[in-house]
């Protein structure tokens, strides 16, 4: 039971998020109204593929620094959790600008940002894909990796803190909207931060599982 406390949280918090953020109450805000519970599970879902996106360019360093397969492909898992997670967070996001700005794009920095750091992971799986060799495939994909995610600091907070935003709480303080948004919303957007990190890093520790049973020598 001790090993998968962590899961069963996660799937606590998740019903806890689903059924609160449905039934609950929530402050009246103008032209959001009830979309307003997206908020549950839209920026939970960026907050996930930052997670998994530093912990795969911290695997990405150890493969440089031991050239162990495990590591690499620990790596390449977290990437294709952080992007699936970013995708998810990219379409939910759409939709909400859709009832809130009027279109689901709209060029917004915040927006521009994160589609731009999707397409950088992108083309780490193209890399990836591209290289025949299994030792340079790794070690190029892990030297990218680490220069990805140094582009996604300021593609998602520094410049778009500069420009002119439609998203609430665009400025150098990312966090803060996590302890100065209503009582109501912090009561569940903060357990839905953690419910939402623990699901991506389980599904990736199944898919780092399955690449182990598919090969053990490798993986060993």
């Amino acid at each position: 039971m001790a090993k998968y406390w962590w899961k069963i949280l996660c799937v606590l918090l998740l019903l806890y998020i689903f059924s609160g953020g449905i039934l609950l109450s929530i402050p009246a805000i103008p032209k959001l109204n009830e979309s307003a519970r997206n908020l549950f599970y839209h920026v939970p879902m960026w907050y996930v593929m930052i997670v998994c996106f530093l912990v795969s360019a911290v695997y990405a360093l150890k493969f440089l620094g031991s050239n162990k397969a495990i590591h690499d492909m620990k790596s390449k898992e977290f990437v294709l959790v952080g992007i699936a997670f970013g995708c998810l967070g990219m379409i939910t996001g759409m939709e909400w600008a859709s009832v809130a700005w009027g279109a689901p794009w709209s060029n917004d920095p915040k927006q521009v940002g994160a589609a731009l750091c999707l397409l950088t992971y992108f083309a780490y799986i193209v890399l990836r894909n591209s290289v025949k060799d299994q030792n340079k495939q790794a070690r190029l994909s892990a030297v990218y990796n680490v220069f990805a995610f140094a582009l996604l600091v300021p593609l998602l907070f520094i410049i778009p803190a500069h420009f002119k935003s439609l998203h609430p709480g665009t400025d150098s303080k990312p966090f803060e909207a996590l302890y100065t948004q209503a009582a109501e919303f912090r009561r569940l957007s903060i357990p839905a931060m953690l419910a939402w990190i623990l699901l991506g890093v389980w599904i990736t520790d199944i898919r780092i599982r399955m690449n182990k049973l598919e090969n053990p020598e490798t993986y060993s």
